[in-house]
């Protein structure tokens, strides 16, 4: 059942780009895909926590809170949606996944743990791979500046999760931390917003990220790590950008070049890498 939830997480999250996509070629902009993913999720979320009764938080974490919500809401979603519209679902979901690397540098500067020579290999490998993928496009790929850049961002921000996480927020309910910070994220989008009419393909898409590849793949995965460690867990998240590409294939063509792929492949090797350190 472990396996089984977090499987279920990781292909929920890998329909982001993809499902983005979509609402994209409804007119909406990226910025504001990102504004509704976060306004419907906290509904769920809020839902949720005030089910199981933990709404409060101390006083002295609120502005921990405010930050995750900036950082951790505002500009990973934001980043993210800009990536795929920049780049393509495929390339977006591959950039995401140089977290591991970003977690292993800022693990030295903020946690003081030490960076060992596995460890600064993995984050070699990655810079390597990023820049293979920067060299090479490939069919509906568009591996610009901007997208490599929004592409990186929403890894770092990523990383910050665990960041925050370990230092800061380990008592608190996954619906009481999100409670408080989808709506402060929502609101650090609010000014970057242009608003359209929503067709009704739209709002399926932005129903769909709000409640399945957000709320729904967040219970999804804390439940898969209540069953199993969270080395085999992080294993099993890697599927998302191979789920990524595929429905970006399937649905818009998107291929990166050989030169991507192999970029690719040395991002995703270098998670496992880290994953087994």
């Amino acid at each position: 059942m472990g396996y089984l939830f977090l499987l279920l997480a990781a292909f929920l999250w890998g329909l982001i780009g993809p499902v983005s996509r979509l609402a994209f070629q409804e007119g909406l902009p990226p910025l504001l895909v990102a504004f509704y993913r976060a306004v419907i999720a906290w509904a769920f979320f809020a839902l949720h926590a005030r089910l199981l009764g933990q709404v409060g938080v101390a006083r002295r974490d609120l502005p921990i809170l405010l930050l995750f919500g900036l950082v951790g809401v505002s500009l990973f979603y934001g980043s993210y949606q800009l990536a795929v519209g920049y780049g393509g679902a495929a390339l977006a979901s591959v950039l995401l996944y140089t977290a591991p690397a970003w977690v292993a540098l800022l693990s030295v500067w903020v946690l003081r743990e030490p960076l060992d020579r596995t460890g600064g290999f993995a984050v070699a490998l990655t810079l390597l791979g990023v820049g293979l993928m920067g060299l090479g496009g490939g069919s509906e790929v568009r591996a610009g500046p901007l997208a490599l850049f929004f592409g990186l961002l929403s890894g770092f921000t990523y990383a910050l999760y665990y960041i925050f996480g370990k230092l800061y927020l380990p008592r608190y309910a996954t619906p009481t931390l999100f409670l408080y910070a989808l709506p402060v994220g929502a609101l650090g989008l609010l000014p970057f917003v242009d608003f359209v009419s929503l067709s009704p393909k739209a709002l399926l898409a932005l129903l769909f990220l709000g409640s399945f590849s957000t709320y729904g793949a967040y219970l999804a995965y804390y439940a898969g790590l209540k069953r199993l460690p969270a080395t085999r867990a992080s294993v099993v998240a890697t599927l998302e950008p191979v789920v990524a590409n595929l429905f970006a294939f399937l649905l818009f063509g998107e291929v990166l070049s050989p030169l991507g792929y192999l970029g690719a492949l040395l991002v995703l090797g270098a998670v496992l890498l880290t994953v087994r350190r």
